[in-house]
């Protein structure tokens, strides 16, 4: 049996938490059978002391299945996440975060569709607006890390090149925010088609060769589900934590819920939950709950956490993103702007109290 036939088994492991696989994760050094003894080597970076346990063996029981092994041996080197830099308060990243940024959070939703770079966009614009009125101009981050649909480029107004600083990319800023998205590197006629590693080394890159300077804040826009890209977000920047997007119908939560349990899989906590298209109001001012009610707080109390707000279904806000001008920015006395600015300062709130991991 070939190293590559030993793989192709190890593809039934999965990483605890995720729906990718140990192989596919990169997390397989090497892999060859030695007579009748199976020897598998792995890699992991991880705090927690369950996972290298778990992972020896869901391996082990994976090779004894195979007909021609009869002994294993199972090697894991586990490296620990460094501790963040001075202000990170992470509790599940790795070294490599640039030492300027004070906070960095995740927006991730566990299903497409909920509004979650919306949500992302108007949130840093909002929080943008917040750091102005404290006279610190300047010091939001959006990163997009939504690698197979970026949107946040034609949401805040941007377009063209980053610019490059010796080995660092500039990022590019608009309205308070500084920005740095897949949109701006590759054709948008062009599909980006990539496998784990790749997505991996972007990420990597977007921390460590993008020249942030001084943040109080970075949100990373995620792409849905609980893939590559979540994986390796929190083993490449120090999370301080994750707001989770949802809708409030089932079909949504259910997912998100899954989402919820993966961030504190990881030891990353949840700094609350996000309700968007709660409601519609017609024009005679009747609300219509369009995708039902009261999801978003009810998976906040599954999850142990609370409910940041809740977002009203809005044309203006459709149309701020299609324009590129949020609605925080276009209207920023209007309700839905008073709605991201109440989710934002409730966010610095929770950053800057200690969060527990659930």
């Amino acid at each position: 049996m070939t190293p590559d036939e030993l793989k192709e088994h190890l593809k039934q492991v999965k990483y605890p938490g995720f729906s990718r696989d140990i192989v596919s994760f990169g997390l397989v050094r090497s892999a060859a059978l030695v007579g009748d003894t199976a020897k598998v080597s792995l890699a992991l970076t991880t705090s927690d002391p369950k996972v290298p346990l778990q992972l020896k063996r869901e391996v082990d029981l994976c090779l004894r299945a195979i007909p021609a092994v009869k002994e294993t041996i199972i090697d894991i080197a586990v490296t620990a996440p460094k501790a963040p830099a001075a202000g990170g308060g992470n509790l599940g990243g790795n070294a490599g975060a640039p030492a300027g940024i004070r906070h960095s959070v995740a927006i991730a939703s566990g299903k497409g569709g909920v509004g979650k770079s919306t949500f992302a966009v108007n949130l840093a614009c909002a929080l943008a607006q917040l750091s102005a009125l404290k006279g610190r101009p300047g010091r939001i981050g959006l990163m997009d890390c939504d690698i197979y649909g970026p949107s946040v480029p034609l949401m805040m107004g941007l377009q063209g090149r980053p610019e490059v600083d010796g080995e660092f990319l500039v990022p590019m800023e608009r309205h308070g925010v500084k920005v740095m998205s897949m949109g701006f590197l590759v054709d948008e006629n062009t599909p980006v088609v990539w496998r784990g590693p790749m997505i991996m080394k972007t990420i990597q890159q977007f921390v460590q060769n993008v020249k942030w300077g001084e943040l109080d804040v970075l949100l990373v826009d995620l792409p849905p589900g609980t893939g590559d890209a979540q994986l390796s977000l929190v083993q490449t920047l120090p999370l301080d934590g994750a707001v989770l997007v949802t809708t409030p119908q089932t079909a949504a939560t259910n997912v998100a819920r899954k989402g919820g349990l993966m961030f504190q899989k990881v030891n990353v906590p949840l700094l609350g939950v996000a309700e968007n298209m709660s409601w519609f109001l017609d024009p005679s001012g009747q609300k219509h709950e369009v995708f039902g009610s009261g999801g978003g707080i009810l998976i906040a109390e599954k999850l142990g956490t609370t409910l940041l707000g809740q977002v009203p279904l809005i044309e203006a806000i459709r149309a701020g993103g299609d324009a590129g001008v949020p609605i925080v920015v276009s209207q920023p006395q209007s309700p839905a702007g008073d709605t991201f600015r109440t989710i934002a300062q409730t966010l610095l709130d929770r950053l800057d109290q200690p969060v527990k991991i659930a």
